[in-house]
C-alpha cells in the first residue's frame, strides 16, 4: 500500500509540475519571463485568423518542356527561399496536385510586390556581346536558350539596370510584363548565370547609390577572371530573363565578386532576394490570388472563444450532475487538457486555423467522451456491490481498450486527412487534422492518468467511500448477499 501511494503521488506532483508549466507557456507576453525563454514562443495564426494573401501558381511549361516531379520540387524550393526572404511569420509553401504550387503569406502588407516577387523567373546571365554593346532591352538568344524558355510565350519588358563591378553604359527604365517579340540574332555565349552566384544582397556602389552586390562560387570565379582579363575594354552584357539590362565595358579583371547596379532603388531587395533564391525551375502563371482581411480573422477568433467557453460549461456541469465527484474531477482534468495543448501548439508551433481551433474544440469532446466511458463503468461496479477502491480501478482498466481503439481510430483519420490536405493544397484539412491528433492524443493522458491520480488521492479519505459521491443511489445497491452471490 505504502508503494502504491508513493507512486500516485510522485504522478501527481509531475502532473502539477506540467500544469504550472503548461499555463506558464499559454500566459501571453513578457510576464513571468524574465530570461526571456519565451521570446519565440506565441500563438501562430494562419490566414484566416489574421489575414494576408493565398496565391495559387500553375506551371506553364515551355514548348517542349515537361513538368516532371522533380521540377515541380526545384520550384517549390526556389519559392520557399523567396519566401522566407519577404521576411513573413508562418508562410504556407506546398504543391496542389502535379502542377500547382499554393502560397498562403499570413500578415503580407504588399501583396502584388509579393505575387511579383515569387512570379518573376529572374534568370540571370552574364554573355559575351561578341564586342557590340547590345542596347538595354533588347531580347537575345544564348546557348542556354531564348525567350520562349523563360516564359513560354512572351518576355518581360526592361527590367532593372545591372553592372558587375562595372559603370553600366545605360540605366533602362522600369518596364512592366509584356509582349516582346523572339530574338531572330546571333546566339550569345552564356559566361556565369544565377546559378553560379554564391550570394547577392543590397550595398551600395562607391558613389552612394543602392546596388546589388554579388559573390561568385569558386567554380564560375575562374571562369569570369578568364573571361574579364582577356576581354580589356570590351563590352559584356548583363541579362536577366532573357533581356538585356546593361552592356557596360569591362574596365579590369573581375575574380569572384561584382555589382548590379542602375537597379531603382525600390527594386534592389526584390532582385536580391530572387537571384539569391533561384531562378525558377519552369515559368509560374497565378490562376488565383485572394486577399483576406484581418477583420474577419479577429470575429471568427472572438466567436470561436465564445464558442469554446459556452461548449466547456455546458459539458461540466453536466459531468458535474451526472457522476458527481468523477464529474469535478474530469474538469479539472479538463483544464489540465486545455491548458497542456493550448501549450504543445504553441511548441511545436502549430499554426492556427479556424478550422483547427475547431479540430481542438472536437478533441475537447472526444476527452470528455472517455471519461463517460470510465465513469459508466466505475457506477456499474458499485451497483454490483464493489469497494469503491476496487470499483475505481476496474472502471478505468475496463474503459481503456475502448478508449484506446476509439482514439487510435480517430488519431489515424486525421493523419489521413493531414496527408491529404497537404496533397490538395488545402491548408484547412491540414490544420483541423493536426489539432485533432494533438488533441487526441493528450487526451488519452489526462483521462486515464490525471482523472485517475485525483480520485486515489480521494480514497484515503472516509466519506468518499459514501457511493452517493458516484452518483450511485442507495435504492440501486444489491441486496445483502448478492455480493457473494456474485463470488466477489
Amino acid at each position: 500500500m505504502r508503494g502504491f501511494r508513493w507512486n500516485t503521488w510522485y504522478t501527481f506532483v509531475f502532473i502539477v509540475l506540467l500544469t504550472v508549466s503548461a499555463v506558464w507557456v499559454d500566459i501571453p507576453g513578457d510576464r513571468l519571463d524574465p530570461f526571456g525563454w519565451k521570446q519565440h514562443v506565441f500563438v501562430h495564426q494562419g490566414l484566416d485568423l489574421q489575414g494576408g494573401l493565398q496565391v495559387v501558381m500553375q506551371a506553364k511549361p515551355a514548348p517542349g518542356q515537361s513538368v516532371t516531379s522533380g521540377t515541380m520540387q526545384g520550384t517549390l524550393t526556389t519559392i520557399k527561399r523567396r519566401v522566407n526572404g519577404l521576411g513573413v511569420s508562418e508562410p504556407l509553401v506546398q504543391t496542389r496536385g502535379s502542377n500547382q504550387i499554393v502560397v498562403e503569406l499570413p500578415g503580407v502588407n504588399n501583396p502584388e510586390n509579393a505575387v511579383k516577387v515569387l512570379q518573376q523567373t529572374a534568370l540571370l546571365e552574364i554573355i559575351d556581346p561578341q564586342g557590340q554593346a547590345l542596347a538595354p532591352g533588347t531580347v537575345v538568344t544564348t546557348n542556354l536558350g531564348g525567350p520562349e524558355n523563360v516564359n513560354g510565350q512572351a518576355t518581360p519588358g526592361a527590367t532593372p539596370g545591372a553592372t558587375p563591378g562595372a559603370t553600366p553604359a545605360a540605366t533602362p527604365a522600369a518596364g512592366t510584363p509584356g509582349t516582346t517579340p523572339a530574338s531572330t540574332g546571333p546566339t550569345y555565349q552564356t559566361i556565369v548565370t544565377g546559378a553560379d552566384l554564391k550570394d547577392a544582397f543590397p550595398t551600395t556602389d562607391n558613389i552612394g547609390q543602392l546596388v546589388v552586390g554579388f559573390t561568385l562560387k569558386a567554380s564560375a570565379a575562374d571562369k569570369f577572371y578568364q573571361f574579364t582579363s582577356t576581354h580589356l575594354q570590351q563590352p559584356m552584357s548583363i541579362v536577366i530573363d532573357k533581356t538585356v539590362i546593361s552592356s557596360p565595358t569591362i574596365q579590369g579583371a573581375i575574380r569572384d565578386q561584382g555589382q548590379i547596379s542602375g537597379v531603382p532603388a525600390t527594386q534592389v531587395n526584390d532582385l536580391a532576394l530572387q537571384l539569391k533564391s533561384g531562378a525558377l525551375s519552369v515559368p509560374l502563371e497565378v490562376v488565383q490570388s485572394q486577399v483576406v482581411g484581418p477583420t474577419l480573422g479577429q470575429d471568427s477568433i472572438d466567436k470561436s472563444i465564445i464558442a469554446g467557453i459556452a461548449g466547456l460549461t455546458v459539458v461540466g456541469l453536466f459531468m458535474i450532475l451526472f457522476y458527481r465527484l468523477p464529474g469535478v474531477m474530469s474538469v479539472f482534468a479538463l483544464f489540465i487538457y486545455t491548458a497542456v495543448v493550448f501549450a504543445l501548439f504553441q511548441l511545436i508551433p502549430v499554426t492556427l486555423t479556424l478550422a483547427g481551433i475547431a479540430g481542438f474544440i472536437l478533441s475537447i469532446g472526444m476527452a470528455v467522451d472517455a471519461n463517460v466511458l470510465i465513469f459508466a463503468r466505475l457506477k456499474e461496479e458499485l451497483r454490483m456491490g464493489h469497494p469503491v477502491r476496487r470499483a475505481v480501478d476496474a472502471g478505468f482498466d475496463h474503459a481503456w481498450p475502448s478508449i484506446r481503439d476509439s482514439n487510435i481510430s480517430t488519431m489515424i483519420t486525421s493523419a489521413i486527412l493531414f496527408w491529404f490536405g497537404r496533397y490538395t493544397g488545402a491548408s484547412i484539412i491540414q490544420g483541423f487534422a493536426l489539432t485533432l491528433f494533438v488533441g487526441v492524443s493528450v487526451s488519452m493522458f489526462t483521462a486515464i492518468t490525471v482523472t485517475r491520480t485525483f480520485l486515489r488521492l480521494l480514497l484515503s479519505q472516509t466519506w468518499i467511500h459514501n457511493h452517493w459521491w458516484f452518483g450511485v443511489e442507495a435504492t440501486s445497491m444489491p441486496a445483502p448477499g448478492v455480493r457473494e452471490a456474485t463470488g466477489d
